[in-house]
């Protein structure tokens, strides 16, 4: 089912509409883009307590054994297809990755969750479609190859963030306290089985639980039930990761950039550099080892007017060093910031620049990233 703006209905649809939600079409979803309080009053709720979030339009894809494999042989597959270490994920744990091409940019990132039974992956909506058709073709051209292929349509995702999320969840998932950042598990929530993972995408400590379609609006209830829980939509979910210098399919990651260039080089152990067998290994290996030509970096703003996308990047005498791809103003360091792609001779943190803006040039400066600090809970 759509809904005016042509998105589909994620299974809170009738809930966001219910608490006032703007609806917009993103990424072929319907979902809220701010409740009535504005981005801002969300933005800092999840700062201080706790946002809700409907992460529904991510696609969740299972890799499951075929006759006589394994989960061990699935992650040796999915291996091959992403520069990050898979086939040493232990059942419980997740990891961050991504598809690359042969010319080592970014198809997608995503995130890879072990279970006893398969492996578990999150993709981005707008790249759902196509990761699909990707492993499709690798499988053999179908769902029922070397691997299983299963996309769970049944499941709705939604994300609990920020500094009081784990003292919400234990009222009704205590075990979710026990988890490390980047564990998941399988956990019951008012007698509704749900996966549980300790990870989100704002740079707090926080969940994201993957539901029973049909459970979806009574747990979201039930979360929303207490005082330290607000909704949260698009906006601050965008505001919160560009302070948390998280990068984002479409703007920071796309064919044209490699993980080294985005400072994805963490995510690449030496195993799979010394190995090189994923797409675009070569090129990203070499990056890694030697440096990148460009650098994605911060940017801050020398006055209060906010850096756009696209915004050329310049040095005083006018030569063309880089371009912003994301920006905005910050509300938890209220000051305008970015993020950009900078030629590496200029990416120096206080490099001062100047971004094209509607009036002319507008003095600016690299910036160490993240602007927020990240808090996720490891335990000590």
């Amino acid at each position: 089912m759509t809904d005016a703006n042509g998105g589909v209905r994620t299974p809170l649809f009738d809930l966001h509409t219910e608490l006032g939600g703007r609806m917009v079409n993103f990424g072929g979803h319907a979902l809220p883009m701010r409740y009535g309080d504005g981005t801002v009053a969300e933005h800092r709720a999840t700062r201080t307590m706790a946002g809700l979030f409907d992460v529904s339009h991510m696609g969740i894809v299972e890799l499951r054994p075929a006759a006589g494999d394994d989960v061990p042989d699935v992650a040796a597959w999915l291996e091959r297809r992403v520069p990050g270490a898979i086939t040493s994920l232990a059942s419980g744990r997740m990891r961050y990755t991504q598809f690359t091409t042969a010319a080592g940019g970014v198809l997608d990132d995503l995130i890879v969750s072990c279970h006893a039974d398969c492996l578990r992956i999150v993709v981005n909506a707008v790249r759902t479609d196509a990761d699909l058709s990707m492993l499709r073709e690798a499988n053999g051209g179908s769902d029922d190859g070397r691997v299983r292929i299963e996309v769970r349509t049944d499941l709705a995702l939604i994300a609990l963030q920020g500094p009081a999320a784990v003292d919400v969840l234990d009222r009704w998932a205590p075990a979710a306290a026990d988890l490390a950042f980047m564990s998941t598990s399988t956990l019951p929530i008012d007698g509704v089985e749900c996966e549980v993972s300790r990870c989100g995408y704002t740079g707090e400590d926080g969940f994201e639980v993957a539901i029973p379609a049909s459970e979806a609006t009574h747990i979201a209830r039930l979360l929303l039930g207490s005082d330290e829980v607000s909704p949260a939509g698009l906006g601050a979910r965008d505001t919160l990761r560009l302070e948390a210098g998280l990068p984002l399919v479409g703007h920071e990651l796309t064919e044209a950039t490699t993980p080294a260039e985005a400072g994805l080089g963490w995510s690449i152990p030496k195993r799979r550099r010394a190995e090189a067998s994923f797409p675009g290994a070569e090129i990203i290996t070499a990056q890694l080892r030697d440096g990148p030509p460009r650098q994605r970096v911060g940017i801050a703003a020398a006055g209060r007017r906010p850096i756009r996308d696209g915004a050329a990047l310049s040095t005083s005498d006018g030569t063309s060093v880089g371009m912003v791809t994301s920006g905005g103003f910050g509300p938890t360091v209220e000051a305008p910031i970015a993020m950009a792609y900078v030629a590496a001779e200029h990416s120096a943190d206080g490099t001062e620049l100047f971004a094209q803006g509607r009036k002319g040039p507008e003095p600016c400066r690299v910036a160490p990233l993240p602007f927020a600090e990240h808090r996720y809970w490891r335990p000590s």
